[in-house]
């Protein structure tokens, strides 16, 4: 039996149903779009508000509940919009403030809400505040809003600490009058000082600002990093912990970041809708990702130790558990994410063996990545809590990993340390249709090239076809709107199964997900709803082929 569907039309359950409930974040699927390589209006190559605005039906359609905006903010784009110069302004990229405003009014009309990224570790260096504080020299008011620094040395020539940019290099840079400021990231992202009480004045402000405009959310960039360690210390007085290749030091997961969200959810809590705000927090266990969703805190975070864990049922048991039991005590949903704009796309990542982090430069067996991920999905969507889906990955899009040197965009990657660089791979936009300069992408080309390849991937070529990721995505998101069993709750029921496969119960559903590489018996445990790949139901039994899962209902 080739893979099933549910008879069910996505289309015809709309989210206006969730999106009325008071709750609806606990159980939502949201997903991840890129504004750069979403969708082009105008025909520059570049995507923008406009062209999301345009393709919100889609999203619609597919099923999900809320769409996450990537930055869209004036900015100098030295980071891709993580840089932000004006956040109360759009990048003329993107288009303007009534774009803005009628893309959230247009996906509050389709039932969709919508989530806005904040950046509040960082702003660019070309942000008002902090020319006027490098304009103004040493003693400016406005440079304590940031970490200026004398340097160490007998003319202050070294750095003020030991401490490194994520991107490489040190985490500080010496300004013509002989301080120095620091930055986490990109020299062109100093850090703010949030022991200042101007910047989180000015953030309370900016929150008020959007959610004044309608939006639903914020993820907040970067949540674990805006509180640095008194008096800066040297790392060298400190332990240091590997985190996916990133440190864990002084600089990040301090506890005092904690008093922020507090006060930060006490302004969300005075609108009507339930507003919700997602952490991006990076901390060594989810045990201290837990702390950011403690009842009067933040209402989710990124599970990213899901998402660096290998196709291997023992290894997924352990951060299922893991998870569940770490959000349970503090009341919060559980999320899970299998790629982002940061990441490898997990078609890519499956393809290659494990153990390669999350930043993979080769093709891999494309075809076993294409099955892993779609039996990821399955097994994603089964859990309880929050799904994040990226764009592109309903439709299999692996990443571009044969991008040629002088078309790359992603700064990291010209700095030629720290980070790989290699984040284009998984940028680069997204196609629509089989034809076009673009594949429907926009009329101008696309600012990253798509493979031709593609045209087969596209929304066009796979609307229909019963053996598509796409629809195998547009029916799971249909069953999992249909079925309370899926998505609500804390917890679920381990079955036994043969070595390499996990199985669980959660009400009326089981979700079977084979991970060992060849095809297993198992029960037939009801009627089957949904699969990720072949399956073949004899006697009671069912053959379930490898790199698969199946979904079935003992209703």
């Amino acid at each position: 039996m080739s893979q099933q569907h549910s008879a069910t039309d996505p289309a015809s359950t709309s989210p206006l149903a969730t999106a009325k409930r008071s709750d609806w974040w606990r159980d939502a699927v949201i997903y991840q779009v890129y504004p750069r390589s979403f969708a082009d209006s105008n025909g520059d190559g570049m995507g923008d508000l406009e062209g999301i605005r345009t393709r919100l039906p889609y999203l619609r359609d597919l099923g999900v509940d809320a769409v996450w905006l990537s930055p869209f903010y004036a900015s100098p784009q030295a980071d891709a919009g993580y840089d932000v110069a004006d956040y109360r302004a759009v990048d003329p990229m993107f288009g303007n403030l009534l774009d803005a405003d009628a893309l959230i009014r247009d996906a509050r009309d389709l039932g969709l809400r919508t989530i806005v990224d904040l950046v509040p570790n960082h702003s660019s260096d070309q942000h008002e505040w902090f020319k006027r504080a490098i304009a103004e020299g040493p003693g400016s008011p406005l440079r304590d809003r940031y970490h200026f620094r004398p340097g160490k040395g007998a003319n202050g020539e070294l750095p003020p600490n030991d401490w490194e940019s994520i991107f490489g290099g040190p985490a500080w840079t010496r300004v013509e009058d002989g301080e120095w400021y620091l930055h986490l990231f990109a020299p062109e992202q100093p850090d703010f000082n949030w022991d200042h009480p101007a910047v989180g004045d000015e953030f309370r402000s900016i929150l008020r600002f959007w959610l004044d405009m309608g939006v639903d959310g914020f993820r907040i960039d970067v949540a674990h990093g805006l509180v640095k360690a008194e008096g800066l210390p040297d790392l060298g007085s400190h332990d240091q912990v590997k985190l996916l290749g990133n440190d864990v030091m002084p600089f990040f997961d301090q506890d005092g970041v904690h008093d922020i969200y507090r006060q930060w959810r006490l302004i969300l809590d005075e609108y009507s809708g339930e507003r919700i705000f997602v952490a991006e927090a990076w901390t060594p266990t989810v045990e201290r990702t837990a702390n950011y969703v403690r009842p009067d805190e933040l209402h989710q975070a990124f599970n990213f130790q899901y998402l660096s864990t290998a196709w291997d049922a023992k290894e997924l048991r352990g951060v299922i558990d893991r998870t569940l039991e770490a959000m349970r005590p503090v009341g919060a949903p559980a999320t899970w994410v299998l790629s982002n704009h940061d990441v490898t796309r997990h078609t890519t990542r499956f393809a290659n063996p494990p153990g390669l982090g999350t930043q993979i430069r080769t093709a891999g067996d494309r075809e076993l990545g294409l099955r892993r991920a779609r039996a990821a999905t399955l097994l994603m969507l089964a859990l309880p809590g929050s799904a994040y889906i990226y764009q592109g990955e309903e439709l299999g899009l692996p990443d571009v990993v044969d991008l040629a040197d002088e078309v790359r965009q992603d700064p990291a990657y010209f700095r030629g340390a720290g980070q790989d660089g290699f984040r284009d791979g998984c940028r680069v936009p997204i196609p629509w249709t089989r034809e076009g300069s673009s594949y429907g992408f926009g009329a101008g080309g696309s600012w990253l090239p798509q493979p031709p390849e593609w045209a087969e991937l596209s929304v066009e070529a796979q609307t229909g076809d019963p053996d598509s990721t796409l629809e195998l995505y547009r029916s799971a998101l249909a069953v999992r709107r249909e079925r309370p069993d899926l998505g609500a709750g804390d917890a679920v029921e381990w079955l036994r199964a043969p070595e390499g496969v996990l199985a669980f119960r959660r009400g009326q559903f089981v979700c079977v997900a084979n991970t060992s590489g060849e095809s297993v018996t198992t029960p037939a445990y009801g009627r089957l709803l949904l699969a990720s790949g072949e399956v073949a139901e004899a006697d009671g039994d069912a053959k379930v082929a490898a790199d698969t899962t199946v979904w079935w209902t003992t209703a």
